[in-house]
């Protein structure tokens, strides 16, 4: 691990101002994912802006029906939240499905959507990856790439987004809310938060240099059903293989994207009046079989239906 400095920033405006004043600064909550890589020398700030204690962990609700989730909310008190495991059931599925309980301690909201994938070559200092280190290709593309996206991918880069919770949000029509280096406040859609590669996959979101979410907000409950299922290699300690959260009529995937990958095809099928196995067949024609991770297309095939059916109360 390389030196660096360290703050604990008092105020959310005083985290911004020193993200402006500082180059190559970072913010940090829970550190669950920026402490191992910057052990690895994957990431390498020179200094490091605590945020975690500042007063953003309220969950509270909102004029409109729904919630507003601080940031540094940490993932367990958001799954364990009455108001969350009640009228947003997808969403607790989704943080309990992962990680594990030390874990879900420790991560903050707004560090979970903000966590870098687990592809193996962007993890090996040795290999080549566009994402650590632009320019220098993509190992994964003709390698060991059995965990690689089947959707939004590019030459460029074909690693997967890692969050379960961002994929339960994206499902719920979920909201950012921010604070700018400038002071400037905005609120932008889940899913407009992460980019898809293209030919700049070092860049992942639409954040600014400097930018910090403060909080996630959540629109009135849908009033449909609501289920979260993900398969993996083993039930703990594995990256999942695929997800899918299913909240009402909207459908969003995980693990088979470079974000969350809300499912438009599907859901506009469905709304048409198709049955769950012919709405996926409609998402899954746009998806992309690269040798080893073709196996995801037929396992998608059979997670959405079945999700579907538990939402709706039915047998799969």
């Amino acid at each position: 691990m390389r030196p660096f400095t360290y703050e604990r920033a008092a105020s959310a405006e005083a985290a911004v101002k020193a993200a402006a004043d500082r180059p190559n600064a970072r913010f940090i909550a829970g550190g669950t994912n920026l402490l191992d890589l910057m052990k690895l020398e994957i990431e390498t700030p020179a200094h490091l802006i605590d945020v975690g204690r500042l007063p953003l962990a309220a969950i509270e609700e909102t004029a409109e029906g729904g919630l507003r989730i601080g940031a540094m909310a940490s993932n367990s008190a958001v799954a364990a939240h009455a108001a969350v495991r009640s009228r947003y059931p997808v969403l607790t599925q989704a943080i309990v499905a992962g990680g594990s309980p030390q874990l879900r301690n420790k991560a903050s909201v707004g560090g979970n959507l903000l966590q870098r994938t687990r592809c193996a070559y962007f993890y090996d200092t040795a290999k080549p990856c566009n994402k650590r280190a632009p320019g220098s290709g993509c190992g994964a593309l003709e390698g060991l790439n059995r965990n690689a996206a089947i959707f939004g991918a590019s030459e460029a880069c074909i690693a997967t987004h890692p969050s379960d919770m961002a994929v339960a949000l994206s499902a719920l029509g979920a909201t950012v809310e921010t604070l700018s280096n400038q002071g400037d406040r905005r609120r932008l859609e889940l899913d407009e938060l992460h980019r898809l590669p293209g030919e700049t996959p070092q860049v992942e979101t639409a954040l600014a240099p400097g930018e910090l979410i403060t909080a996630v907000v959540l629109p009135p409950p849908p009033a449909g059903g609501q289920a979260y299922r993900k398969v993996r290699d083993r039930a703990s300690y594995a990256a999942g293989l695929a997800s899918v959260a299913v909240a009402d009529g909207r459908i969003a995937l995980g693990a088979v994207a470079p974000k969350p990958w809300r499912a438009a095809a599907a859901e506009a099928a469905l709304a048409a009046g198709a049955s769950p196995a012919e709405a996926i067949a409609a998402e899954l024609a746009g998806a992309h079989d690269r040798g080893r991770n073709g196996f995801k297309i037929d396992l998608v095939a059979r997670l959405v239906p079945a999700a579907i059916a538990q939402a709706r109360g039915e047998r799969p």
